[in-house]
């Protein structure tokens, strides 16, 4: 079971021996930790789970150390204060086996990988702090989980933190949970970031929720604003929220300040009652909505998901039924875009069409999306029913100049010399030329300093 759940912010600065005169600036957050930690260990846990958006993070999963003693210290920081726990191996293997049950991406990192990979293998600030004030509030010499969070959509963050709880409950162990992480970064002009009104949207509501207890509203917040705000606690807090499932907490802010331009609030969660699943709503509802997507799909959709469904459930391409041979009628250069869990799951296209006709360059498009984009691994048999397509054809490209782009009508070619790189247009968080421009030319490998040629295009989007 979950006995409690705190999300903790993580400055070192809120150190004693590093922050020295600074504390005075974060008072209300060092006063909100020490209260928080002692809640905590007035739960008297057998484990105490952290996770950490500053350890090994992955696009496509979430990690955990896996050494038998996990070791720490503040040196980066000009201090050589550190401490060391036991790993808790048993509850690791557990919640191992039921993130793959739950088709989550979960990988534990030995010594010889981390080695291998130059990853590491230390306990990170985002740990260290908020142990730091548990451990001077008198927690006793449990064993612990460093877990660091993963790109994965919400549903999949929240998933986890139910595997976490169903794995405390197999072992019959009491458990808290540390999300660590700070709010907006972008609170001032003089934070880590330039100064985005968003930043204090995204904190105050993330406070709203936490006194609402509503953990739904907290998966289905816009991504928009996340990115705007710069956060980087978001990921932790779900996952800690997934872990109180099934349950109604109460909930108690420590501390809320800004002082640097980064938000830094402290928590705490306490179940106090069963309630149904969140979680089985939430699987209902994106069930729903991807059969009603489906039963509504355009013929280019349509024969998309056909191919690859086919292709990676018999080896072999669907042939064209007669209702799409209008598709045999005409040739485009085409993208194919896969997403699961409102995450992209592979993208590929042709600027240019490369096959005899239009339905052949889904075709293809279709099948490399999903099996050879190099930013992901290649979609599994059993992920098929929770994708959503959509298709891309493009018209023709014209030259043009800066001035006339627009990144929510026009798509983008940069080019210079063999160099080429392409966006499609209405992207969610491409919102300016400057940024469209930047990606595409990021993509082009072509450097800011270099000459480089545009052309504009448009797209017919389906779905």
């Amino acid at each position: 079971m979950i006995g409690y759940a705190a999300l903790s912010p993580h400055p070192p600065l809120i150190i004693p021996v590093i922050g020295g005169s600074s504390l005075e600036d974060v008072k209300a957050t060092v006063s909100g930790m020490k209260e928080m930690a002692r809640e905590l260990v007035d739960s008297k846990p057998d484990s105490l789970v952290f996770l950490t958006p500053h350890g090994n993070v992955f696009a496509d999963c979430l990690s955990a150390l896996s050494e038998e003693e996990l070791q720490g210290d503040f040196r980066n920081f000009g201090s050589k204060l550190g401490t060391s726990r036991r790993n808790d191996k048993v509850l690791l293997d557990e919640i191992e086996t039921g993130a793959r049950k739950a088709g989550i991406s979960f990988i534990t990192l030995s010594a010889e990988t981390l080695r291998l990979h130059h990853l590491n293998p230390r306990l990170d600030h985002g740990i260290l702090v908020p142990l730091h004030y548990l451990e001077e509030a008198g927690l006793p010499q449990i064993p612990i989980l460093a877990i660091s969070v993963g790109f994965l959509s919400p549903l999949e963050l929240y998933t986890f933190g139910v595997v976490i709880r169903d794995a405390a409950l197999a072992q019959g162990k009491k458990l808290a949970v540390v999300a660590s992480g700070d709010m907006s970064h972008r609170l001032k002009n003089e934070g880590p970031y330039d100064y985005h009104p968003d930043g204090a949207v995204f904190d105050q509501q993330v406070q709203q929720i936490l006194r609402a207890g509503d953990s739904e509203a907290l998966i289905k917040m816009p991504e928009k604003l996340r990115n705007n705000a710069g956060e980087c606690g978001y990921a932790s807090l779900l996952i800690a929220l997934g872990s109180l499932d099934g349950s109604i907490y109460e909930s108690k802010i420590f501390s809320y300040e800004g002082p640097f331009g980064v938000g830094y609030l402290c928590a705490g969660l306490r179940p106090k009652a069963s309630t149904p699943s969140r979680l089985e709503k939430l699987v209902k509802e994106r069930k729903e909505s991807i059969n009603t997507s489906r039963n509504e799909e355009s013929t280019p959709v349509r024969w998309a998901r056909m191919i690859l469904e086919s292709y990676i459930r018999e080896g072999k391409r669907a042939k064209l039924p007669p209702e799409m041979e209008e598709l045999r009628q005409q040739r485009a250069g085409a993208f194919v875009s896969l997403k699961k869990n409102g995450q992209l799951r592979g993208c590929i296209g042709t600027i240019a069409p490369s096959y005899g006709d239009l339905a052949d360059e889904i075709a293809g498009n279709a099948i490399s999306a999903g099996t050879a984009d190099p930013r992901f691994l290649p979609v599994d048999e059993n992920e098929l029913d929770d994708l959503v397509y959509s298709v891309d054809i493009l018209g023709d490209a014209e030259a043009c100049r800066i001035e006339d782009l627009d990144p929510h009508q026009y798509g983008v070619i940069v080019s210079s010399g063999r160099k080429r790189g392409l966006l499609l247009p209405d992207l969610e968080g491409v919102d300016s030329v400057e940024e469209q421009l930047s990606i595409a030319l990021q993509k082009a490998g072509i450097s800011p300093g270099e000459r480089y040629e545009i052309e504009r295009f448009e797209v017919k989007r389906y779905y």
